[in-house]
């Protein structure tokens, strides 16, 4: 089976399809490319089935590459047979091929090595073949003191290194055992010594066994960070039964009874030792791994999924905006950004302690807010948020004139970007402080526009995501990305190096290229002219165009997501109307009453026909939901405001596998366990909440000792203690950084930020 049939067979595809997605991807086509203007050659298939597809061809081409090395590194060997190679080449499992290998794998000089080099392994064969014999008389026969072998005792230890190399090599028997241990194992999770107080935050894994089958990836997580951080002895253990249930696989597979002959006990014994000196050790370590790459990749997931919906919230829209950085000490930095994100003007107000200048802040933001017509007011939610939103509907109260709508933003993020290569670019005069406050306030403006400025892993929007595989993390945080700008448009005339270089088919350099073209030759007419810009040719131009939205063009369709190879199926709509392309784009009630049936051709089928009508019904339209605000509870701005019972309002932060933070205002946010979200069984959060969404919440438990909340969104019932699950998993839960008041990285972030 080739690599493309196995695809298909893995994601439950067409080969057909298979074929065709591969051929697009090994020509250069982009996924968000392939799944919208690709749809006919495809059949249809989605963004996320085109990037699972990615993946598994990344996969199996690794692995395919692998056996090439495996099979000529046995070759060389001369012990390549025939059925051993196509054994090896139907094999669609790394860990299978791995066990093939290893009776070949080139090793260092073992004790079986050694052994053989004595002569020692026609007596291993010979007691393993005729256990009638008695081992140590026949061991006399193979004693050569000048290879250190001078007793018959010697001999047998030596034969014993051999069969024990050979048992623990077959690789039918490896994969059954592999198989049962993952099934029977259990992980024992054990505070290290005199490290209680030290590793309290790994408390609940201080005493913990639980099936290795069963353990979801968080605290799989968990555990593996306490044991990397010499809180935690952590092992995989089988209880006694199992354990005689392998030894006896094992004896069964080499054909070793208890006949009462010769040789029995001594090759029992040989099982024995197979299993707990070479079987036993190499799965630990090996089902170990899958465990923690099992968890990586869920945890992966995780933060793609809550990625997503964060780059797709909705924007405020291009409305001037007060964008406010929340201090004490240091003061509230203030920036003023116009409806195109530009700065406008900034400053620095103290309004909390210890100068407390009340109302001289607030008479310099309404006048900020009169000066430039400021429609929106971005705060963000760390230190001193609360007090600065007080600060602002203060404001707002004593200044009715000013029609402005405050919202609390995230910050997560805003000092990486202040920090970083860009923003010195953009303002190389301005203090990082004030770069972290025109963050704040774009972000309102357009989240996917300004996130996309920032490396995902400092968004905070992850599951343990320091712990895993950056590769395979910065592969899945940038297909969700271009996937998500993508999915939305970009104007390229306003847009940045960093949204511009995410569209398909551009990279950083053609996007530079880009703004340089605009700079000297001021903003793009039509997307004809993207096809000037040094570096950007036909092929480039093929797979962005679509994807780049050209404003107050003489062509309308620039401004759209009708990619320009369909302009001539536009006109021949067009033609068949006899209308102008201005009194068709918008006309809902004619655009419907057409049929993609009548415009197929050659290039063009129904998907894509029916794509374009649609997009012309509402051109340039937004994938991107409504702008809400929420509103936190006037009064509860701290933890020891919270009571249980209260009810909030609160945005979603965090979704993890077995809950969600909720941001209620109160600097710490609270956790709604998945078995609070809804009156029924909730086996994955994310069918119940997105990040950014507005929730309504009730407080269940508050531990002000450790600054922990317990939150339902069953409102109906009364509260009620919580699950012990869900206060087990709040507590090794970890959060976005500005939420981890307790935790070390957190206090590191919030001194850098100071």
């Amino acid at each position: 089976m080739d690599i493309q049939q196995k695809i298909a067979q893995e994601l439950h595809l067409d080969p057909r399809q298979v074929h065709a997605a591969v051929t697009l991807l090994d020509e250069g086509a982009t996924v968000p490319f392939i799944s919208r203007y690709r749809k006919e050659v495809t059949g249809g298939l989605s963004d996320t089935q085109l990037r699972d597809l990615e993946n598994q061809l990344h996969y199996f081409r690794e692995l395919e590459d692998r056996k090439q090395t495996i099979l000529k590194s046995i070759e060389e060997q001369g012990k390549l047979t025939p059925a051993l190679k196509q054994t090896i080449v139907a094999t669609d499992n790394k860990a299978t091929l791995e066990d093939l290998y290893l009776p070949y794998k080139p090793k260092r000089r073992t004790k079986a090595q050694i052994a053989r080099e004595a002569g020692l392994e026609p007596l291993a064969i010979a007691l393993w073949q005729t256990p009638t014999l008695d081992p140590m008389t026949t061991a006399a026969a193979y004693l050569q003191p000048d290879k250190d072998v001078p007793d018959a005792q010697t001999a047998l230890e030596g034969a014993a290194q051999i069969l024990m190399e050979q048992f623990s090599e077959d690789a039918n028997l490896l994969g059954r055992l592999r198989d049962y241990v993952w099934q029977h194992g259990v992980i024992q999770s054990r505070v290290a010594k005199d490290k209680e107080q030290e590793g309290i935050k790994f408390s609940d894994y201080f005493t913990y066994d639980e099936p290795l089958h069963k353990i979801p990836s968080h605290r799989a997580l968990a555990i593996f960070r306490g044991r990397k951080e010499e809180f935690l002895r952590v092992n995989l253990v089988l209880e006694e039964p199992e354990s005689q249930h392998c030894i006896a696989q094992i004896a069964a597979q080499f054909n070793v009874t208890s006949q009462q002959r010769p040789a029995d006990a001594w090759l029992q014994n040989i099982v024995n030792l197979t299993w707990k000196i070479k079987i036993a050790t190499k799965l630990e370590l090996e089902l170990m791994m899958k465990l923690r790459e099992e968890a990586e990749t869920q945890a992966i997931h995780v933060f793609a999924q809550n990625l997503k919906n964060l780059l797709m919230t909705a924007p405020a829209g291009t409305r001037t905006t007060l964008g406010l950085d929340p201090g004490l000490r240091t003061g509230v930095k203030v920036v003023v950004v116009d409806h195109t994100g530009k700065l406008l003007e900034y400053t620095t107000i103290f309004p909390h302690v210890p100068r407390n200048d009340w109302d001289q802040s607030i008479s310099t933001l309404a006048a900020l807010c009169h000066k430039h017509h400021v429609d929106l007011i971005s705060i963000g939610n760390g230190t001193a948020s609360r007090e600065t939103d007080k600060l602002v509907a203060d404001m707002i109260k004593r200044y009715p004139q000013l029609t402005v709508t405050k919202v609390m933003v995230s910050e997560a993020g805003a000092s990486v970007y202040s920090a970083s290569e860009l923003a010195a670019k953009e303002f190389p005069e301005l203090d990082v402080t004030f770069r972290g406050a025109v963050s704040i306030a774009r972000r309102l403006q357009d989240p996917l526009a300004e996130l996309v400025k920032i490396d995902p892993k400092a968004i905070g929007v992850g599951q343990y995501q320091h712990d895993v595989n950056q590769t395979k993390l910065g592969r899945s945080l940038f297909g969700v990305m271009e996937d998500c700008v993508n999915a939305v448009g970009v104007d390229v005339n306003t847009a940045s190096v960093p949204l511009l270089a995410s569209v398909a088919g551009l990279n950083e350099s053609i996007a530079k290229n880009i703004i340089l073209y605009r700079d000297e030759h001021g903003r793009f007419q039509s997307r004809e002219t993207l096809k000037k810009v040094p570096r950007l040719g036909d092929k480039t131009f093929e797979q962005a165009a679509g994807f780049l939205r050209i404003q107050e063009s003489q062509n309308p369709l620039d401004a759209s997501a009708v990619h320009p190879e369909a302009y001539p199926l536009v006109e021949k709509i067009l033609t068949k109307l006899g209308k102008p392309l201005k009194e068709l784009m918008g006309n809902v009630s004619l655009l419907r009453q057409l049929n993609p049936k009548d415009f197929v051709d050659e290039q063009f089928g129904i998907p894509t026909i029916s794509d374009i009508l649609q997009e012309l019904e509402k051109p340039g339209r937004d994938p991107r939901p409504e702008f809400k605000t929420a509103e936190f509870k006037e009064g509860v701005e701290e933890l020891k405001d919270l009571t249980p019972g209260l009810l909030l309002e609160g945005v979603i932060t965090n979704v993890t596998n077995f809950g969600a933070f909720v941001d209620i205002g109160v600097h710490q946010d609270g956790l709604v366990h998945k078995s609070q979200m809804a009156n029924r069984f909730v086996n994955d959060p994310n069918e119940v909440v997105k990040v950014g969404e507005i929730v309504r919440v009730k407080v269940v438990e508050v531990d002000l000792a450790r600054r922990r909340v317990a939150l339902t969104m069953r409102l109906d019932e009364k509260p009620a203690a919580v699950p012990r699950e869900a206060v087990t998993e709040k507590k090794v839960s970890i959060p976005k950084p500005q939420t981890m008041a307790n935790n070390a990285f957190a206090q590191a972030f919030a001194k850098a930020k100071k």
